[in-house]
Formats: C-alpha cells, sequence, structure tokens
C-alpha cells in the first residue's frame, strides 16, 4: 500500500516544532548549566574522622550526643574541648548536607518545570507554525489556482501578489509575466491563422469569380476563356507564393535544419541575381562575413531584404547593400530610397500581414520582415530597421560571427 506524502504544509509545521524544541532544549541545557555552576558547592570538613554513619548504613549519633551538641551548640559552656570540637564537626556535617540536599533539589525542580514549559510551549509552536504555513503557502495555493484557471482560451488569470517584494512576489510576478507572454502569443497566433485565411481565401474568390463569370455565359468565346485561364492561373501562382512564404515561416519557426558556415557576403549575391531588380541601382559593399547557420533560411532573409528594398522603392531609386564583420558578429544592412517611414511605424512591418501602404497587387504578403525576424532569432541574431532620412529604410541584420574564422 502506497503511503500517504506529508504535504508541504504539514513538512513545515513539523520543521518549525522540530527548530523551537531543539533551541529550547539549548536553552534549557545551557541554563540548568550555568544555575548548577553558580550555586554554591559544599566543601568537606578536612580529613578529622565523619561523625555521621558511612552511606548506605542506617546508624546514626546517639541521642546524648545530639543532645549534648545542642547544648553547647546553644552556648552551655562545657569544660570538654573534644566533645565541643565533635559537636562543631557534626554541625559543619548538617550545614553540608542541607546545602547539597537543596542544590539537588533546585536543580531537580528547575529541570522539571523546564521540561513541562517546553512541551507545553512546543504545542503551542507546532500550533503557531500550522497557521504561520499557511499564510506563507497562501501565495502559492494562488498560483495554483492562475494556473488552474490559465486555458489557451482564457489566460486572464492573474495572481497580482501584493506585499513585500519578497521570493513569493517575484515567483508570482514572473508567473504573472509569462502569462502576459503566453496571452500575447496566443492572440498573435490566432490573429496570424485569421490573417492567413483571409489572405489565402483572396485567390480562391479571385478564381471563382474568374470560372463563374465565364460559365454564367452560354457561349463563352475564346478570349474570355483565355482571360478566365490567364485570372486562374495569376491567382494560382499568388497563391503559391503566399503557401511558400508560410511554409518558410513554419521552417524558421522549427529552427535551422543543418548548421554550417555560410558567408553573407556569398549569399547577398545570390539573392541580387535570383531577383529582378528592375530599374534600381545598386550600391554594394560586401566584405566577408561568415557565420554559423542554415544556408537556405539565410538566403532567404537576404532574399526578402533585397525584394522589399525593390518593391518599396521609388522609380530608378537606389539600394545600397552591404556585409562586415563587427566584434565577433557579422552584419548586413540594407538602404534603399522610398516612401518616407515614421519612426512610430517601424516596429508594426515586423508584424505578420503589415504592409506599409495600403494593399495593392504589387505589395506582397506582409510577411517579409516578418520572415527576416524569425531567422534572425533562431540564429541567435537581432534585426533592427529604422527610418532612412531620405526615405525608404534601413534595416540591418546582426548574426554572430562564426568562431572558426
Amino acid at each position: 500500500m502506497r503511503r500517504p506524502r506529508l504535504t508541504v504544509r504539514v513538512r513545515l509545521t513539523l520543521l518549525y516544532t522540530l527548530l523551537f524544541a531543539l533551541c529550547g532544549v539549548a536553552l534549557v541545557a545551557i541554563t540548568y548549566g550555568l544555575l548548577a555552576a553558580s550555586l554554591q558547592q559544599p566543601t568537606d570538613t578536612g580529613d578529622a574522622p565523619r561523625l555521621s554513619s558511612p552511606a548506605g548504613q542506617k546508624d546514626r549519633p546517639p541521642d546524648e550526643f545530639i543532645n549534648a551538641c545542642k547544648r553547647i551548640l546553644n552556648g552551655q559552656p562545657t569544660e570538654d574541648q573534644n566533645l565541643r570540637n565533635k559537636c562543631q564537626r557534626a554541625y559543619e556535617e548538617g550545614v553540608i548536607a542541607g546545602v547539597e540536599s537543596q542544590r539537588d533539589a533546585t536543580l531537580d525542580s528547575l529541570l522539571w518545570q523546564s521540561g513541562l514549559s517546553l512541551g507545553a510551549a512546543t504545542l503551542l509552536a507546532a500550533v503557531a507554525g500550522w497557521f504561520v504555513a499557511g499564510r506563507v503557502l497562501r501565495p502559492v495555493h494562488r498560483l495554483t489556482a492562475a494556473a488552474r484557471a490559465a486555458t489557451e482560451h482564457n489566460l486572464s488569470a492573474r495572481v497580482a501578489l501584493g506585499g513585500p517584494r519578497d521570493e513569493l512576489r517575484e515567483l508570482a510576478d514572473t508567473f504573472d509575466g509569462m502569462l502576459d507572454r503566453l496571452q500575447r502569443s496566443f492572440e498573435g497566433q490566432r490573429q496570424f491563422i485569421a490573417n492567413a485565411s483571409h489572405e489565402l481565401r483572396t485567390p480562391l474568390t479571385v478564381m471563382r469569380t474568374s470560372v463563374e463569370v465565364v460559365l454564367a455565359k452560354p457561349h463563352a468565346t475564346e478570349a474570355e476563356l483565355i482571360g478566365m485561364a490567364r485570372d486562374v492561373r495569376a491567382a494560382v501562382e499568388h497563391a503559391e507564393m503566399l503557401i511558400e512564404a508560410l511554409l518558410t515561416l513554419a521552417r524558421s519557426n522549427g529552427g535551422p535544419a543543418v548548421s554550417e558556415p555560410t558567408d553573407l557576403a556569398t549569399v547577398a549575391e545570390d539573392a541580387l541575381d535570383g531577383i529582378d531588380l528592375r530599374d534600381r541601382r545598386t550600391h554594394l559593399a560586401l566584405e566577408p562575413a561568415t557565420t554559423l547557420g542554415d544556408p537556405i533560411l539565410l538566403e532567404r532573409l537576404a532574399a526578402n531584404l533585397v525584394d522589399n528594398a525593390v518593391r518599396y522603392n521609388e522609380p530608378g531609386g537606389d539600394v545600397w547593400l552591404t556585409t562586415s564583420t563587427v566584434d565577433g558578429h557579422v552584419r548586413l544592412e540594407i538602404t534603399n530610397r522610398g516612401p518616407m517611414v515614421t519612426p512610430e511605424s517601424v516596429g508594426a512591418l515586423f508584424q505578420p500581414f503589415r504592409r506599409l501602404h495600403e494593399r495593392t497587387s504589387a505589395d506582397g504578403f506582409g510577411l517579409g520582415l516578418t520572415i527576416v525576424a524569425a531567422i534572425a532569432e533562431i540564429h541567435g541574431g537581432t534585426v533592427r530597421a529604422r527610418p532612412n532620412p531620405g526615405g525608404g529604410l534601413r534595416v540591418t541584420v546582426m548574426l554572430p560571427a562564426d568562431p572558426g574564422t
């Protein structure tokens, strides 16, 4: 049969009681020793023969001797000096015996009374320890209640513990902070799913509308069928690009599949070769910048940055792309000319499906910088964006440098 486990409150109560009892025993022992040392220790009468009987015998001095000693000690004169000396010794032995008896009685009384008092105080300490333990564990019960109330659909429960800023207050604040992060994460996830559903529904709506318009005509012409096919193809390409972006974001959240030395300068050049720069002018300053990571994800990071710099640019605008190594980190920085960006709107650009302008067909999906931030994070790096004074945006990615370089 499994033995019942003691609760924390019971264990704390037993611990308080045990500590109190040990301290009480130590106090009684110290008091007993100090009192025993302070009481006068009886001294022997010397080498003269004792008048009392040896220990263990019931004999005692004769009554005549006792009566004679009483008279002598009360001041009655006597010419027998030997009898006077014997009486004096008998008196001193009586005094010593009395001191010994009084000392033993005092110490015994102290021991018994201290023991009884300690026992009663220990019981009171156990009762007080039970209530104190309950008081100490009250924040833990509130933590437990908040944890049980927290679900995926309701993360509003908080401990909100008051009082002094001690260890339990710090634990409660940490727990509340964790619930805040979880709530923001779940809300962001729900918003992301809603936005992704909306984005995926758009090309499907376009395809269905194009097909229904043509099918509603009894005799559709060849030009109308070709136009429908082109609309469907464009919608399919749009959906494919969106699904690819979502899969890339999901893969980046799962962590890099491989970790190998990758030069960001080479990655940036490949990204430039794979993107239509239109009429944008590029200015390159690519120095070796080797980091450890997933080459495919890092290439996607560079490609998204270049695509954004080209997409949100003015006609015939400029794009500056640099890579370098600084203080044990590699840096990839890209700057473009384009519309003015306010500092307040920069942070929102890293949110999923957030665009700089109102949605148009050429504005992408609003996932470019979101994917960049996710890839940089799983590689132990950071992304910072700030407005370019002449219009446009400057984005800087910092990643740990390859220690082998």
